[in-house]
């Protein structure tokens, strides 16, 4: 039993190194445009522009609230306009 344990983990490692690891930088780089599409669009009303989806993303405020300054910083904005809403 623990020599297909092994066996397993060898090829999942296997499977892992030569399947995904050509395409990780492409799916990481994908998923941080995402990510930060999906940050303006929540933070939309911050940046001055009117949201008209603020009503059905006020759920996702307290789950985004603390990436905020990493993503503000990360878009070249070393200091957020609106004052009080962060740094």
């Amino acid at each position: 039993m623990r020599r297909w344990v092994e066996l397993y983990r060898k090829l999942e490692e296997f499977n892992d190194e030569f399947m995904v690891s050509r395409w990780r930088s492409g799916l990481q780089r994908e998923a941080t445009q995402q990510q930060d599409a999906l940050m303006a669009m929540l933070f939309l009303e911050a940046l001055g522009v009117p949201n008209p989806t603020s009503y059905y993303s006020l759920e996702l405020y307290p789950e985004f609230a603390e990436e905020f300054h990493r993503w503000h910083r990360r878009m070249g904005m070393n200091r957020f306009p609106e004052s009080g809403f962060c740094c």
